[in-house]
């Protein structure tokens, strides 16, 4: 029996800075998981991660689970779902305006 193919956005990390990053549909990295592309399709997605792990400026992109959402895709696991809010310093980041805590 075949899996079922959950929805993904491709996430990585931007090389210089270290934060976490989303391919978005025009091709551009996004700070902001909301604005990743939300792929469902499996060779869609197969072929952005191969877009996305191409660039120069971006290490370890990788595929991520992630439902469709009122404001734009969702992660799904707790471990996306951290890695969105930034880093768990709050002295700096995402985290340093309260806006994802």
């Amino acid at each position: 029996m075949s899996r079922t193919f959950k929805a993904k956005v491709v996430t990585a990390n931007a090389l210089l800075k270290g934060d976490v990053i989303y391919l978005c549909a025009d091709d551009s990295w996004s700070r902001e998981h909301a604005q990743a592309e939300l792929i469902q399709d499996e060779a869609h997605a197969q072929i952005r991660l191969l877009f996305g792990a191409a660039q120069g400026d971006v290490v370890g992109a990788m595929l991520a689970d992630a439902r469709p959402g009122a404001n734009g895709p969702e992660p799904v696991h707790f471990r996306e779902a951290f890695r969105a809010k930034g880093p768990s310093n709050y002295s700096h980041g995402k985290q340093e305006a309260g806006t994802n805590v």
